[in-house]
């Protein structure tokens, strides 16, 4: 089966799982893929592939209820089972700063301030699983793509992400997780779940080793001797001590230390990594703190390899936001924001099930390129349509709507205050006494 005709019958099984309004979505879609660049939302209605009028694209998102679960299914359906599923998760922030009548907004971190602000924007936070299918490279597949209600935290949603596609996977997968995520919260939160985790550390982290046999007087210690990342004389002699040059980071020096934990889960034992280039020219460079939770870790000279596959879904971000025009809208509801949300990986699959056999096409100052990015493959998506066609029916016109009555009140819409998200530290459990 050609590549396009494997398209043809992804979009065709994905226009079937969908109920109301499936055949605006399919135009909106196509239309998405098609349009470089902008200005509003209502501005995509005038692309030639979407056939209906400006506002059923608002009405699509308002009516569709697109099924995410089964979406994902048909994504893993597209992995090759062969070889082993390694997935990024992360999430980032859809801001909203005007939009005061949209429920739930939420104090979000914003990866880039304006010079001199912080870094916090007001609107709703989104995760993301997404599978990495190349070792290099910015193509990112993402699996889920949700929103983070206010009572929920984003190590919480990741966690109960990572639980669906755990259910659903036949095999073992490798998840990749930054910082935020390196955490005792979210290693007791996925502890059963039959996944690997590769998780990087914040460098003012301290960790524990195992703790000493027991004594006979008094409880026993939970705790060994403090393992702290800035504190080089708390590390101790590492299990793994090896130099590695590679090609294009130069001479790096590997170590590994086994059996420490997180003071909040003693029970949780990890592998700690420690990666610091040795070139001259960046004799300043900050080590990368990673690790381990699994049952056998790979090679200590190539796990940190693969690790640096997680930043493709930084790139995907990127690209949601800029080229599918993911944060364009300014849509009324967290409903619909929802769902144009989980529009997102349907359109990057398409992308990557047509990437194979499209024909570049450059803009007159890009050079020409082997292997194509996902926005290569976005530029030349006309030419794909153009072969495969639409599952979506032509419309059937039902004539003028005759708008609103004149003369007949309007209530002014509710305005909701930004939610703030208060997490208390759980107090320690006191001893029982028989």
């Amino acid at each position: 089966m050609s590549h396009f005709a494997k398209l043809r019958a992804f979009r065709q099984k994905a226009y079937s799982l969908i109920g109301n309004g499936r055949d605006a979505l399919f135009d909106l879609m196509d239309a998405v893929l098609v349009t470089r660049s902008v200005y509003s939302f209502a501005e995509l209605s005038l692309s030639p592939v979407f056939r209906r009028q400006w506002p059923s694209l608002y009405e699509a998102l308002q009516d569709s209820h697109p099924p995410r679960a089964e979406w994902m299914e048909l994504y893993l359906e597209q992995i090759p089972q062969e070889e082993r599923l390694i997935v990024a998760g992360d999430h980032t922030a859809w801001s909203r700063l005007q939009a005061a009548t949209l429920r739930e907004r939420t104090y979000e971190h914003q990866a880039h301030p304006m010079s001199g602000a912080k870094p916090v924007t007001v609107g709703q936070g989104y995760s993301t699983l997404a599978w990495i299918p190349q070792t290099q490279g910015s193509w990112a597949l993402p699996l889920l793509h949700e929103r983070i209600s206010s009572a929920e935290t984003p190590i919480e949603k990741a966690a109960t992400q990572l639980r669906q596609l755990c259910q659903q996977f036949p095999t073992r997968p490798l998840s990749l997780w930054d910082a935020e995520y390196g955490c005792a919260s979210f290693l007791l939160k996925t502890a059963d779940l039959a996944c690997d985790k590769l998780i990087r550390l914040r460098a003012n982290r301290v960790l524990y080793g195992a703790p000493p046999p027991y004594c006979g007087i008094g409880r026993p210690r939970k705790h060994g001797d403090k393992f702290t990342l800035k504190d080089s004389t708390t590390w101790g002699q590492p299990e793994e001590d090896q130099p590695v040059e590679d090609a294009q980071w130069g001479f790096l020096r590997l170590q590994r230390w086994g059996r420490l934990h997180f003071r909040q889960a003693p029970q949780q034992e990890v592998s700690l990594i420690r990666v610091e280039r040795r070139s001259h020219a960046t004799a300043t460079a900050k080590p990368l703190w990673l690790i381990w939770v699994g049952l056998e870790m790979p090679d200590l000279a190539t796990i940190w390899k693969d690790y640096l596959r997680r930043f493709a879904i930084e790139h995907w971000y990127r690209f949601a936001k800029q080229r599918l025009h993911w944060t364009l809208p300014r849509l009324s509801t967290p409903e619909a924001s929802q769902c144009w949300s989980d529009l997102m990986p349907l359109l990057s699959w398409q992308l990557w099930l047509a990437q194979a056999e499209v024909r570049d096409s450059p803009l007159p100052w890009q050079k020409p390129v082997q292997t194509l990015s996902p926005g290569r493959v976005a530029n030349a998506f006309a030419q794909v349509l153009a072969v495969i066609g639409t599952p979506a029916p032509l419309p059937k016109p039902r004539g003028k709507s005759p708008g609103w009555t004149p003369g007949m009140p309007r209530s002014p819409r509710i305005r909701y205050p930004t939610v703030r998200k208060r997490f208390r530290k759980p107090k320690p459990e006191l001893n029982k006494t028989a």
